[in-house]
């Protein structure tokens, strides 16, 4: 293939997800200018995975921005934080006013946010796009979250959704999502969303191991049966794989694979953000603490020696309490969601984006970590009403829980009666039930807050936002604290 003279993008950071997006940009027929801090790795990515490819080796920032036609785009595929900043203002200097500079990074959507505001100020263009999928998605289609600079998006619109997932009707799991940190902030709720996925598949898998007495080989079966209904989805089809795999030996690799969890701090970020916003993102913060409590293995140990309790066996038909499971898993499934989707909403409304949900559900329909048939139903749900307030409230999802209550409550009784921890579904089964009582106790809390701090509180009797306090001991009296509402 005869290479063009210039880049239609240029890349920097060849690690996994830069050659592969590299790799992918030029399978659609995209010149692309590649650099590398390390220059070793540039040469052996042009004369190795890249040599069939329509790349450009570059060795410093200044070779690679003059091998890009105009307007430039720059896209870093580097390591999120200080490093991007470095790397921005290396750029500037080196770039017009019109180009645009891309972080593909796991970026915190306020670094995003910020630098937006400091490259346009420079006459320049920015994008914080969320690139999900791994190394697969990345090489073979991602979904792609960008936001930014509006006027950034036609320019890399036609790279970006080619080179993306797309679903059955050839449409794009990419576009444009908002202004500034948009893109970044939809990236990091879909890597809480993940954690929730993934620990309330990983709290099934105890259940069924620990509880029903059941056997990798059994559990791959169920997973596999699981993957072809409403539960087909990236994360299910991988853990069916991951239970059926043998090490050379002929044993099981998970088996030998020790029970502490990472974290990279995206499922942390989206429990702060929840905070910030006064969300209850109950399930995915969970999820994050249950990773933390995984990593104390030597105290965990320690414990299980001195603490009472232990795991009981099951007794009863196992078939059935797999389908009561499978029901649960759902049901917490659709939770998780409902709170991610609250929290974009909130997030929304702060910052004045104007987010596209159902367009957010196709996005993650394709390439990503949280794929799946279930996304489908999602975006139904909010094409049907943009403006829905909860995906619980949708007549789908409403439906749907009301299918899976008695199998879900079932689950969790069980889960608690025999000792087994799963905190995911029961904090989604209690947020269910928070959400859907009409009268909780927070009357009686906001009484204590009155008595030992005069925080004041509204009455039933009296229109919403109409304050009062009362001189409990009878002599306190009548000064109210300020209020103050997350």
């Amino acid at each position: 293939m005869e290479k063009k003279k210039l880049a239609d993008i240029g890349l920097i950071g060849l690690a996994v997800m830069g050659e592969n997006l590299v790799l992918n940009m030029a399978d659609h027929g995209f010149t692309v200018a590649v650099y590398n801090r390390t220059v070793e790795k540039v040469h052996h990515f042009v004369e190795g995975r890249g040599a069939q490819a329509s790349v450009i080796g570059t060795e410093s920032l200044k070779e690679l921005v003059s091998k890009l036609s105009k307007p430039r785009i720059v896209m870093m595929m580097i390591k999120a934080g200080k490093p991007v900043d470095e790397m921005i203002e290396q750029l500037l200097p080196l770039l017009e006013p019109g180009d645009v500079i891309v972080d593909g990074g796991n970026a915190h959507y306020p670094d995003t946010m910020r630098r937006t505001a400091y490259v346009e100020s420079r006459g320049l263009l920015y994008i914080g796009t969320g690139v999900s999928g791994g190394e697969e998605g990345a090489r073979h289609g991602p979904s792609m979250m960008p936001g930014g600079s509006p006027a950034a998006w036609p320019l890399v619109k036609p790279i970006f959704q080619a080179i993306c997932a797309k679903v059955e009707d050839g449409s794009p799991c990419c576009d444009w999502v908002g202004e500034n940190g948009a893109g970044h902030y939809v990236k990091m709720v879909h890597n809480g969303i993940e954690y929730g996925d993934m620990q309330l598949i990983c709290e099934a898998y105890q259940f069924m191991r620990d509880y029903l007495g059941m056997t990798n080989e059994e559990m791959h079966d169920v997973f596999a049966e699981w993957n072809r209904g409403e539960l087909d989805s990236y994360l299910i089809e991988i853990t069916r794989d991951i239970l059926a795999y043998k090490d050379t030996d002929g044993s099981y690799v998970v088996d030998k694979i020790l029970d502490t969890a990472g974290q990279k701090g995206t499922g942390k970020w989206t429990g702060i953000a929840a905070l910030d916003e006064g969300v209850p993102l109950t399930l995915i913060g969970e999820a994050v603490f249950a990773r933390c409590l995984s990593a104390m293995k030597e105290e965990r140990v320690a414990a299980s020696s001195v603490l009472a309790g232990g795991i009981a066996r099951f007794e009863g038909d196992r078939a059935e309490m797999v389908e009561m499971l499978r029901r649960a898993l759902l049901a917490s499934k659709i939770v998780s969601y409902a709170q991610g989707y609250t929290l974009m909403r909130t997030a929304a409304a702060t910052y004045g984006w104007n987010l596209n949900y159902g367009g957010i559900a196709l996005m993650w329909r394709g390439g990503c970590i949280i794929r799946s048939v279930f996304l489908g139903k999602i975006k139904e749900a909010f094409d049907e009403n943009p403006d829905l307030s909860n995906l619980l409230l949708s007549p789908y999802f409403s439906g749907k829980i009301a299918e899976l209550l008695p199998a879900w409550r079932r689950v969790v009784a069980a889960a608690v009666s025999a000792g087994v921890p799963m905190p995911a579904f029961a904090a989604a089964l209690t947020y269910y039930d928070g959400y859907r009582c009409g009268r909780l106790p927070a009357n009686l809390l906001q009484a204590q807050r009155d008595y030992f701090g005069a925080h004041t509180y509204e009455r039933t009797d009296a229109p919403r936002g109409q304050f009062f306090h009362t001189d409990w001991t009878g002599h306190g009296g009548d000064t109210a604290a300020s209020q103050y509402t997350v």
